[in-house]
């Protein structure tokens, strides 16, 4: 009887190891699959961002974390999940932007001794935040518009009389300009750690990774 009663105490203690283990896994593939969504996110704010701000579109809403729908971040979730052997619900929250994960895994965990756990599938929440890490920083300079020096002008008497136009003006009214329109401004960011980016719409090699923009973390 004692014999019995301590391998019958061992099968115990091994079928809660295996609830254990399965419920690990199913933690695991919560927290990865809500980490996908918010790098995914994260990924399309950044190329959002710069595209706005090559394109003199607006984008503070961009640089703080919004704007951006949530649905192609969810299926990188559910799809991470899946790689865990799970599978997962997503829902994107707002302000901060967030993605919560419900994960179950596919297997259960197995016969044991207790009664219907190779029924039993294990189920995990996790949450990932997207945090912005930049804000707008100071406005670049205005370009001074050009001064005309002096004794560029006419003076005084060398109007052209009124019934003719000038000489150098053609009937039709002002000659075209050769100057071409300007372009967005250049914008400024101030980051995390005092690191400071300058987005230059026309020069567009030195640009901040999706990482230098935004942060993604596991939160409570």
């Amino acid at each position: 009887m004692a014999v019995a009663g301590l391998l019958l105490l061992a099968f115990a203690f091994f079928a809660v190891g295996q609830a254990a283990a399965t419920r690990n896994s199913a933690q695991t593939a919560a927290d990865a699959a809500a980490l996908a969504a918010g790098q995914k996110y994260r990924d399309r704010l950044s190329t959002e961002l710069l595209d706005a701000i090559r394109t003199g579109a607006p984008w503070k809403d961009l640089l703080g974390g919004r704007g951006v729908p949530g649905a192609e971040a969810c299926a990188n979730a559910r799809w991470f999940a899946g790689r865990n052997d799970a599978d997962a619900t997503c829902t994107a929250g707002s302000y901060p932007t967030s993605f919560a994960v419900e994960a179950d895994t596919r297997k259960t965990v197995g016969r044991s001794v207790i009664p219907g756990t190779e029924n039993t599938h294990a189920s995990a929440r996790a949450r990932a935040v997207v945090e912005p890490r930049c804000t707008p920083g100071p406005e670049p300079d205005p370009t001074p518009a050009p001064t005309p020096g002096e004794g560029d002008g006419p003076g005084q008497g060398d109007e052209p009389p009124a019934d003719d136009p000038p000489a150098d003006k053609p009937p039709g009214g002002d000659p075209p300009t050769d100057d071409p329109p300007a372009g967005p401004p250049t914008v400024n960011l101030t980051c995390e750690d005092g690191k400071e980016w300058t987005v230059d719409p026309a020069d567009p090699r030195d640009l901040p990774e999706a990482a230098d923009l935004f942060s993604v973390r596991l939160a409570e």
